[in-house]
């Protein structure tokens, strides 16, 4: 490997993991985000380096575009998926869940928000407020001017914030949650799921074809349950859930016979669960084995 190669290939890898996590939040999807990093290897090491005042950004400039590139791919891919389509869970470093705005900029609520988005808004929204890229980066990444950057943001952030938790909840406040919502559906207990469940609950389940999941999303604390309890009736195995950490937020992975059958993430607003999310896809579940780190430096 010459020099040049070197140069790059040390570049590139030590912002490999926020050019990653750039690229998830923009595409729900870990594969397509590993695409897009192979991608940006190939572009970056024929650029002169010499010439490259900023190298970060530059890289950073080069995912935005190969990931605004993938997102019409992944929109077509959308239209034909069967059911729900949730992002893609991953299996979370500790850092993540201490850094407050990395976890709530990752967990499966917020980015199913930006699934609501345009390509060209959810990328400003991800670079401007997740990532604090100034305008006239974000105009150069995304091939704007400055001034239509600025629109489009307070557009994206508008309609975000019609659609996010009116306030972020701490981990252990979502983690009494799950613990309750848990301990209810191992017992049996139907009015314990009830008193955890808020009222306008929804249940969206991403079986992708593959895995039996509900093909809308389930709205309604009595349906959601009943929906839970008829499904617990019809496992024809062991089912266990253990806590774990997805997205720098607290999760249950869901076991079948010992057998990885799913990961339920969720949204809490006022001590109760106001959304639930169970990816069963096994093609969303190959990033749960090992943590992915993440990072917005």
């Amino acid at each position: 490997m010459n020099d040049h190669a070197n140069a790059a290939t040390e570049t590139f890898l030590a912002h490999r993991n926020l050019l990653f996590t750039v690229a998830y939040e923009m595409l729900g999807s870990a594969a397509d985000a590993e695409d897009v990093l192979q991608e940006t290897w190939l572009r970056w090491v024929t650029v002169d380096l010499e010439q490259v005042r900023d190298q970060r950004a530059y890289l950073v400039r080069i995912t935005t575009r190969q990931s605004l590139n993938r997102l019409r791919t992944i929109k077509r891919r959308k239209e034909a998926y069967v059911g729900p389509w949730l992002p893609e869970p991953l299996l979370t470093t500790p850092d993540v869940a201490e850094d407050v705005e990395l976890a709530e900029s990752v967990s499966m609520a917020l980015m199913l928000v930006l699934e609501t988005l345009s390509p060209t808004e959810r990328a400003v929204f991800v670079l401007r407020e997740v990532f604090d890229l100034g305008y006239d980066e974000i105009a150069t990444a995304v091939d704007k001017s400055p001034a239509a950057v600025r629109q489009i943001a307070h557009r994206a952030r508008q309609h975000v914030d019609a659609r996010r938790p009116r306030e972020v909840v701490s981990a252990s406040e979502t983690r009494a949650a799950l613990e309750s919502f848990q301990r209810a559906l191992e017992t049996g207990d139907l009015q314990g799921l009830l008193d955890v469940l808020a009222p306008e609950v929804v249940l969206v389940g991403d079986g992708g074809g593959v895995k039996q999941a509900a093909l809308r999303p389930v709205t309604g604390a009595e349906k959601v349950v009943r929906m839970f309890v008829g499904g617990l009736r019809k496992v024809d195995g062991t089912l266990t859930a253990e806590p774990t950490v997805v997205n720098g937020n607290p999760a249950l992975l869901v076991r079948l016979d010992g057998e990885i059958d799913g990961v339920m993430a969720i949204r809490v607003e006022d001590a109760r669960i106001t959304g639930l999310y169970y990816v069963r896809n096994p093609e969303k579940l190959t990033r749960i084995g090992s943590a992915t780190p993440l990072t917005l430096r």
